[in-house]
């Protein structure tokens, strides 16, 4: 794995075509079954491989992970970049795909979010990226902006692990959250 800076953004991280299908694999089946389901004998046998050799690409589990969790930083920053260009300063667009894309990807999101976020072996600028749309929604109040985040990451979070019941009005607590955090 090999990362770049470039000119108009935070660093890339460049996998190899071997890592880069590795990783493809990696996350089929996290989607599929979930973040304890994902070990690297399942990824080796998925792949035809031997456990091994996964170790030429990627030196550990962690290390797959931590990929997974660039890929779930990045998408999240292209599906709140689209929404604040349909959408300038609305939080509910912002919300809605936050809400959309996590569950989407519930499992990817689980894994992504239940344990600390290993910043330093992310690519530089990337969280801040998927960040941005909300901080700029927010007027720069960093403060609001994580109180956003948190309210928004409860909900998501309850609603991937059916916590809520089955007649919640979802959509009307999305709302109320929302306007009672910045009315």
């Amino acid at each position: 794995m090999a990362d770049r800076t470039t000119a108009d953004g935070p660093t890339i991280r460049r996998l190899t075509p071997r890592a880069r299908q590795i990783a493809a694999v990696a996350r089929e089946l996290l989607e599929e079954s979930g973040p304890a389901l994902l070990t690297m004998r399942a990824l080796a046998d998925r792949l035809g491989i031997k456990a091994p050799s996964l170790y030429k690409h990627f030196p550990d589990k962690h290390a797959v992970e931590v990929e997974l969790i660039a890929q779930l930083l990045t998408e999240t920053a292209e599906a709140l970049e689209a929404a604040e260009a349909r959408a300038p300063g609305s939080l509910a667009a912002l919300a809605d795909a936050y809400r959309d894309y996590a569950l989407a990807h519930p499992h990817l999101y689980c894994l992504a979010t239940e344990h600390p976020l290993p910043r330093t072996e992310l690519p530089a600028g990337l969280e801040g990226r998927a960040a941005l749309p909300l901080l700029r929604a927010c007027g720069d109040d960093l403060g609001l902006a994580r109180a956003i985040w948190a309210f928004a990451h409860g909900m998501v979070t309850l609603e991937i692990h059916g916590r809520f019941p089955p007649e919640a009005d979802l959509d009307t607590a999305w709302k109320r959250g929302l306007k009672a955090l910045r009315p």
